[in-house]
C-alpha cells in the first residue's frame, strides 16, 4: 500500500483554497493588544498587506491564519480565539512587537515556499544561535509530537517564515537561515529562550495519519518506525 500522486495532488488542492507560502510580504508592529475573556484583540500597523486588504480576508500573523475584522488607514484588526491562544505565542504579543505578516496565495501566484496552512501546530523555543559565515544556524526544541512530524531537509514555517531543516537530533532541529530571509523577517529579534510559533509541513501530518490509520484497522501497530514503512511499500 503507499499513497500515490492522486492522494498527495488531492491533498494540496484543499489547501490552495485558503493557504500562504511562507515568504513573509513585510514585518508589521503591533499597536494594541487586548485581552478579553480568554481571547485577544490585536491592531497592527502595516503598509504593503494593506492593499487590496477587506474584511474577512486572511492575514498570516507570526504564521497564524486570522481573519481581517477592520480595515486602518495604517494597518488592521483581528480577534483571536481561545484556541488560537492555546497553540501559539499570541499570549507574548505587547504593543511594539515587530511581527511577520504574509496574505493568503492566490491562484496564479508562483509557490515559491511551501505549503503553509496557517494552522499553527504548536511553539518551539530557541536553543542556540550562531553564525556560520553570513548564515545564521538557530536550534530550535519541541515537543516529541512536533518532532516526529519534522524531518531532515523537510520544511517547516517558523513565525510564518518558510524554512528547510538543517538537521534533526531528538527533540532539537536546526535552521539555517540566509542573510535576505533574517533582514526581512522578525527571526532577526530572536534571543536564546524566545518561544516562536511552529507549523510542521502538512503533507507529513496527512502521511502519519494515514499510515497510523491504515496500521490501527488491523490492529498492528500505533506509531511509525521501520518495519510500518517497509509494509506500507515506502522500503
Amino acid at each position: 500500500m503507499f499513497i500515490n500522486a492522486y492522494t498527495v495532488n488531492k491533498i494540496c488542492l484543499c489547501y490552495i483554497i485558503n493557504m500562504f507560502t511562507g515568504l513573509i510580504e513585510e514585518t508589521g508592529k503591533i499597536l494594541k493588544a487586548d485581552k478579553e475573556s480568554n481571547s485577544l484583540y490585536l491592531t497592527v500597523q502595516c503598509d504593503k498587506v494593506l492593499d487590496g486588504l477587506k474584511i474577512g480576508d486572511s492575514v498570516a500573523i507570526n504564521g497564524a491564519c486570522q481573519t481581517v475584522t477592520q480595515i486602518l488607514p495604517n494597518g488592521f484588526k483581528v480577534f483571536a480565539s481561545c484556541e488560537t491562544l492555546s497553540v501559539t505565542t499570541f499570549n507574548d504579543l505587547k504593543a511594539g512587537d515587530i511581527v511577520n505578516l504574509e496574505r493568503t496565495l492566490r491562484l496564479c501566484d508562483r509557490l515559491d515556499g511551501h505549503m503553509v496552512s496557517g494552522h499553527i501546530d504548536g511553539v518551539a523555543t530557541v536553543q542556540n544561535i550562531e553564525k556560520d559565515g553570513q548564515t545564521t544556524i538557530f536550534t530550535f526544541e519541541c515537543n516529541n509530537t512536533l518532532a516526529f512530524q519534522i524531518v531532515k531537509k523537510g520544511s517547516v514555517a517558523i513565525n510564518g517564515v518558510s524554512l528547510t531543516v538543517a538537521d534533526i537530533i531528538n527533540n532539537s532541529f536546526k535552521i539555517a537561515v540566509i542573510p535576505h530571509s533574517l533582514t526581512n523577517t522578525n527571526l532577526k529579534y530572536l534571543k536564546i529562550n524566545d518561544r516562536v510559533n511552529l507549523e510542521t509541513d502538512i503533507i507529513s501530518k496527512y502521511v502519519e495519519k494515514y499510515l497510523l490509520s491504515n496500521d490501527n484497522n488491523n490492529n498492528i501497530a500505533t506509531t511509525i518506525d521501520m518495519n510500518l514503512l517497509e509494509r506500507n511499500g515506502f522500503l
